[in-house]
């Protein structure tokens, strides 16, 4: 299974760093992007696939819990908020759950947990890669690895290649890490298309990827 694709939404710096120590203790939760205010929220769903929103409600451009209205279905939502009086109109809008500020670990646990449980999680199988001016949804298995040149990486796919104007360290923050590892500062494989190692070199199909040392160990370990 995919990791759950989370963005945090709140105008308090320390709450969001709040959720996101949260996050990092749980293996199956990766986080899309973290922004204070839910405009910033539109753009980057436009562009990466979201599965929860941690989302607070009193904001000064707009309310939490307008924002919620516009969420496709597909998008859980979680609550986040110092008021007690919105839990009300937050049930209502048929939220996952509501975390009443100061959020303890003990209680985050429990709201992520719900969809994670719930069996009727919408994990992401797919993203999107922006090209110039056009953006392509592609699935993950059919990344076949990922190269970078400079500020440019290539995905290269089972039947096409993409060339995209970003860093390979953001294309790794957004990969998940249970399918994808980057096994060289200008190459990350899909752990699936991987034959054998030979060497310092991986063997995918008819192609040869090679390991950096600094990888190499981390490769074995979680490849073979």
């Amino acid at each position: 299974m995919h990791k759950i694709n989370c963005l945090v939404v709140d105008d308090e710096e320390l709450a969001r760093r709040l959720i996101i120590s949260y996050m990092d203790k749980l293996d199956f939760l990766h986080l899309v992007g973290s922004v204070e205010n839910p405009l910033d929220a539109l753009k980057i769903m436009k562009e990466k696939p979201v599965d929860l929103l941690f989302l607070d409600i009193q904001m000064p451009e707009l309310k939490g819990t307008s924002f919620a209205k516009m969420v496709g279905p597909t998008t859980k939502i979680i609550f986040t908020t110092a008021y007690s009086e919105y839990a009300l109109e937050g049930y209502e809008l048929n939220v996952l759950d509501y975390l009443l500020k100061p959020i303890t670990f003990e209680r985050f646990l429990t709201a992520v947990n719900k969809l994670k449980n719930t069996g009727n999680a919408t994990i992401s199988e797919s993203f999107t890669i922006k090209s110039g001016y056009d953006l392509h949804k592609v699935n993950y298995t059919d990344i076949i690895y990922v190269e970078s040149d400079s500020e440019y990486v290539t995905f290269h796919l089972s039947d096409r290649k993409i060339i995209s104007n970003q860093r390979l360290k953001m294309v790794e923050q957004e990969l998940p890490n249970d399918l994808f590892i980057r096994v060289h500062r200008s190459y990350i494989i899909n752990k699936d298309k991987v034959m054998g190692l030979k060497g310092r070199d991986l063997l995918l199909k008819d192609l040869v990827i090679p390991v950096s040392d600094s990888y190499y160990e981390r490769v074995k370990k979680e490849v073979f």
